[in-house]
């Protein structure tokens, strides 16, 4: 029986043994797979790699009523323009200045917020509402009092304060109207690395 005893345990210690070795060995070929050796290799000069950069698409710019203007417009007085920059590019742009009709370009008027039933009383003609501080000649450019930089692919809502101005011969008509104003001709913009600005944003031009 002592016999057997040392035989048994012999054998539990030969398996063990087995299963130390097998296990350093795993341990070893990994180590041997990753170890630095003197075999150094170098880069071939003119070694490079390709990127590719982003095309440049225009920016939208469009009415929208949400939120409402709670400057509004009367005879003789400004008020002011609720307005949406979309951006389809892949990066940042950051608009600066914006380029307005003549000031004989007039907004045409609507009874819905919607600006989809006409007011057949205060139209593009006689409407007496246009861009505040329009000039004679279109295209003439104002600098915004804070750049606004809309985040590639999305959109930002601005209340422009003041961006409108009502002649004093608008007619009575024009009263709880709505207006389309018309059409910028242009904006001053660039792309790049920038932080979007939070919106709904508030800003203006004052010249």
């Amino acid at each position: 029986m002592p016999g057997a005893h040392r035989t048994a345990s012999t054998s539990r210690w030969s398996l063990r043994s087995k299963v130390v070795s097998a296990t350093m060995g795993t341990v070893m070929a990994g180590a041997t797979a990753y170890a630095a050796t003197n075999w150094f290799v170098g880069l071939n000069g003119g070694s490079s790699a390709e990127g590719q950069s982003a095309s440049i698409t225009n920016l939208t710019i469009s009415a929208v009523a949400t939120p409402a203007a709670s400057n509004l417009l009367y005879p003789g007085a400004n008020g002011d323009v609720v307005l949406k920059i979309s951006n389809p590019n892949a990066f940042p742009v950051t608009v600066t200045a914006v380029q307005l009709p003549a000031n004989t370009a007039l907004a045409a008027g609507y009874s819905d917020s919607a600006l989809g039933t006409p007011n057949v009383g205060c139209t593009a003609t006689n409407s007496g509402v246009s861009w505040n501080y329009a000039t004679a000649t279109s295209g003439s450019s104002h600098t915004l009092t804070t750049p606004l930089t809309v985040a590639g692919g999305g959109t930002l809502t601005v209340t422009m304060t003041n961006a409108a101005s009502m002649s004093t011969s608008a007619p009575a008509a024009c009263a709880s109207t709505y207006f389309s104003m018309p059409s910028l001709t242009g904006v001053s913009a660039t792309g790049g690395a920038a932080t979007a600005t939070t919106g709904p944003a508030t800003d203006s031009w004052t010249s």
